[in-house]
């Protein structure tokens, strides 16, 4: 986003200047190679569209239209490729237009080979390409990465945008309708997901509470049947003690101390103190 900052003044004093320019003097031709060698403009799009560039139609100077074009939407191997047909580039031209093909090449991909690299910008090595990158690109802020010298890669973290070639526009709009689809799709099975975890937490906690209900009626139960059988146990050590003391012939009643409950030695007489 800073890089965007940065270029919209020179972008509206480019436009304003292309604007006030009248007939295809040379006055045209040194403002298009002022804007496409300036070091901080990296967009030409609105340069390009401006009605009195035009004017250049036609004439010889109508390959700095070209040209232009090629700023805005070339990479350093497209203009190698016409040069015959292009006016020749003063340095600062050519090290924008590399700028450039770096910039097209991290829109593909986010980790380019130093091999692609050297081949595309035509560096004569390794050293001299991780220079341009760090010194061209990475200082000026249109990309951010991290040069892999292991891998022999850079390793694309941010890239600036370039100007919208013709039908990129709807090839966007299309990628993001395609991705808002698939938004929503994924949202939907999400939703569907949270649904199911609550039902499923739902019938955990009503489990936990039919088998704490449960455990408290077993508790119950067992609690019960504990009273109900040492009731019956004290019920049945009574009933033999009392069997026991009706079946000898020598304890009874009448055999005991009122005063103080102690039984006599048998055949002996007994005092109570």
């Amino acid at each position: 986003m800073e890089i965007e900052q940065k270029q919209a003044p020179l972008i509206e004093q480019f436009v304003k200047q292309a604007s006030t320019l009248n007939g295809p003097g040379p006055a045209l031709v040194k403002l298009i190679v002022e804007a496409t060698s300036h070091p901080s403009l990296f967009a030409f799009s609105e340069i390009l569209s401006v009605p009195n560039l035009l004017q250049l139609q036609g004439t010889e100077s109508s390959v700095y239209i070209d040209l232009l074009r090629l700023f805005a939407h070339g990479t350093w191997t497209d203009y190698k490729s016409n040069a015959a047909h292009l006016p020749q580039l003063v340095p600062d031209q050519a090290v924008k237009l590399k700028q450039l093909s770096v910039l097209t090449l991290a829109e593909m991909n986010k980790v380019l080979s130093y091999d692609q690299l050297l081949k595309e910008l035509e560096v004569a090595n390794v050293r001299e390409l991780e220079d341009f990158l760090i010194n061209e690109c990475m200082y000026v802020g249109i990309v951010k990465g991290k040069l892999n010298q292991l891998r022999r890669c850079f390793e694309v973290q941010f890239a600036a945008g370039r100007d919208l070639r013709h039908g990129q526009l709807e090839n966007m709009m299309q990628s993001l309708t395609n991705w808002l689809d698939t938004s929503d799709n994924v949202l939907s099975v999400i939703q569907d997901k949270i649904k199911w975890a609550e039902t499923m937490c739902e019938e955990d906690k009503k489990h936990k509470m039919e088998v704490k209900s449960h455990l408290q009626d077993v508790k119950k139960s067992v609690h019960s049947k504990q009273d109900n059988f040492f009731f019956e146990l004290d019920g049945e050590m009574d009933s033999e003690e009392d069997l026991s003391r009706s079946k000898s012939p020598h304890v009874g009643a009448h055999d005991r101390c009122a005063s103080c409950w102690r039984y006599p030695v048998w055949g002996l007489l007994s005092f109570c103190r």
